[in-house]
């Protein structure tokens, strides 16, 4: 193998600002190029009241659910300033584990093997009664409240933070020799950036994806070259390096 598999490669970098840091550092260790391109802007809600009133009763719940590790980052930070933790605490994701324990939240309960709301679910059988809070951003996907709710839950989500479609130009997007997208939301934005030719052109580029969901719209939207990959951004550096030493190999 060689040291720098990635050698001369251009990797677009889509996910938040905040976040890339990790992953774009990892492609520059294995000889590769960045280029950071984040898909979605992160921001603080802008009127605070609905959140600190909700988080002033959070110790009655009998368990909060953190989306992402933007979720992390502004719940906690909301809740350090105004409120309490319950007992018991989850995410749908490693990244998001990570980030709670390194703010002293030990015991967090995360999916096994599948790390989305189908993961989650599958951990939290008998909720019937309890009181749940989902932190997460404006909008999103409604499975989890509801299926938690079908099993007899009371739920509440706690908008934390906003997520918006950025405004830059898109040109080094066709530069790139290969493309890591982690949200359907974010995929749709990149599709709506370009024309139709250049679309064409952006189609047969490798996409990378952590998730079968992402996969699957990429396919449907018409990307010919997806490759589906493990969690978080080791699942996209060790697939984006398989890649790289095969195009080697060839």
């Amino acid at each position: 193998m060689a040291k720098t598999p990635l050698a001369g490669l251009k990797i677009l970098v889509t996910r938040p600002r905040d976040q890339a840091t990790q992953l774009a550092g990892a492609i520059e260790q294995a000889g590769g190029v960045p280029l950071l391109f984040p898909l979605l802007e992160i921001a603080p809600v802008q009127d605070t009241h609905v959140l600190k009133e909700q988080i002033s009763h959070l110790g009655l719940a009998d368990l909060a659910i953190f989306i992402s590790p933007n979720a992390v980052q502004y719940g906690m930070a909301a809740i350090r300033a105004d409120g309490i933790l319950p007992a018991k605490v989850a995410t749908v994701g490693l990244g998001s584990a990570k980030a709670l324990r390194e703010l002293g939240v030990k015991d967090v309960i995360v999916p096994d093997g599948r790390f989305d709301s189908e993961g989650l679910l599958a951990q939290l059988q008998n909720v019937n009664g309890w009181r749940v809070m989902i932190f997460r951003g404006d909008g999103g996907r409604e499975l989890l409240g509801d299926t938690l709710k079908a099993r007899g839950a009371t739920v509440e989500y706690v908008t934390c933070y906003l997520r918006r479609k950025p405004q830059q130009p898109a040109g080094q997007i066709l530069n790139a020799n290969a493309i890591t997208v982690t949200s359907s939301e974010a995929l749709s934005h990149l599709s709506q950036m370009l024309d139709e030719p250049a679309l064409k052109h952006l189609f047969d580029t490798p996409l990378f994806v952590p998730h079968s969901r992402i996969a699957e719209l990429a396919r449907s939207q018409g990307w010919v070259d997806v490759h589906p990959t493990g969690a978080g951004d080791e699942g996209l550096l060790s697939a984006l390096l398989e890649w790289a030493n095969q195009k080697i190999a060839d």
